[in-house]
């Protein structure tokens, strides 16, 4: 219905907080309203031109409220509602609120019975917005546009504002009471009139009861109350019909966020428990932790053996030799655990070998 979003639904729940109140006062509308300050519906820094549409679609949503098939207490509401958001709109002039031709005797009957029950608060509302000029008389609801659909878009009612339809108590309605009664006081002169007794009618001729029209108008009263209160226990079942709605639904949603969870973590499990295994054409390499200093040596190694193999040397130079190699190797150790590791391939090439021939002439 209207462009602005969550207004409808501000509109309504103020509506129904007033219908739960179960009073038609204007002092109870007024502390609904500064409760959920409605003073401040229109403020906000915007345009002219915003601020007129915003206006005329906010006075459009609460004039719906005015009219039937709503019930008493919504229209009383309504009538309020148009009240506060007539004298607290920006716009200058004044957005007026648009009333069709055909809808106006409709309010001038509502006027009728503000005033017959005596709810004279409603009633000076009104006669306070009829003197401001705040209505609009209009031929049409709706503003007509040329080249425009012919089909006006109905407005969606809600179910608890709308008057209980009571076949009822459209019958019986306080005229027809007023002319059954004159009808049966009527009825009973003219029983007299035929009695012997002209002061009081035959048993003979008393085919009704004397309170036949006070009866009626009991059952109508009963049959009535019946019918509200049939309605506030349809509601309630509504709303308690409504609730596990609600918690299942939130249950079905956490199910379904739990069963993502155990799919995402099954994924995972089987994605890092997976190994990776080393494929068939590296399985001969080994992992051999070496230096650089190592590796230098063990390529000079052989070199170094065959310069002082030509040379002879003493017994004595020879045990010393041994011995510093002992500390040399035990040095090359240490600096191979500080190393990182190297992965070599077992080549025969590395190792050079001595051929027999020359061994025989070194020695």
């Amino acid at each position: 219905m209207s462009g602005v979003p969550g207004l409808q639904e501000d509109c309504e729940a103020l509506l129904g907080a007033f219908q739960e109140a179960d009073t038609v006062r204007f002092e109870r509308f007024a502390e609904l309203w500064r409760e959920r300050r409605f003073h401040t519906i229109f403020h906000g820094r915007m345009r002219a031109l915003e601020r007129n549409k915003i206006t005329k679609k906010t006075l459009e949503l609460a004039q719906q409220y005015f009219l039937p098939p709503y019930a008493f207490q919504i229209r009383v509401g309504a009538l309020y509602l148009l009240y506060g958001l007539y004298n607290t709109q920006l716009c200058q002039p004044k957005i007026q609120i648009r009333i069709a031709l055909k809808d106006w005797p409709e309010v001038q009957s509502f006027q009728q019975d503000l005033i017959d029950s005596q709810h004279y608060d409603a009633a000076y509302i009104f006669r306070t917005l009829r003197r401001a000029r705040a209505f609009h008389f209009t031929a049409m609801p709706k503003l007509l546009n040329y080249r425009t659909k012919k089909k006006i878009q109905e407005n969606e009612c809600k179910e608890e504002f709308k008057d209980p339809s009571n076949r009822v108590s459209s019958l019986i309605t306080n005229d027809v009471l007023e002319e059954l009664m004159n009808i049966h006081e009527h009825y009973q002169k003219m029983k007299c009139a035929i009695s012997a007794d002209k002061s009081q009618p035959d048993k003979a001729l008393s085919l009704i009861k004397d309170e036949f029209v006070v009866s009626l108008k009991d059952i109508a009263l009963e049959h009535q109350e019946w019918q509200q209160k049939r309605l506030k226990l349809l509601l309630k079942a509504k709303e308690t019909d409504e609730m596990p709605n609600r918690v299942e639904e939130e249950t079905s949603l956490r199910s379904e966020g739990s069963e993502r969870a155990d799919a995402l973590a099954r994924i995972k499990q089987k994605s890092y428990s997976a190994v990776v295994e080393a494929s068939k054409s590296r399985r001969h390499r080994q992992v051999i932790l070496e230096s650089s200093e190592s590796g230098s040596d063990y390529g000079k190694s052989p070199r170094r053996s065959k310069k002082s193999s030509r040379r002879p040397q003493p017994a004595e130079k020879r045990g010393s030799l041994e011995i510093r190699g002992q500390i040399q190797a035990e040095k090359e150790t240490v600096t191979c655990h500080i190393g990182m590791p190297v992965i070599t391939e077992e080549d025969s090439s590395d190792t050079e070998e001595v051929p027999l021939s020359k061994r025989r002439r070194r020695r």
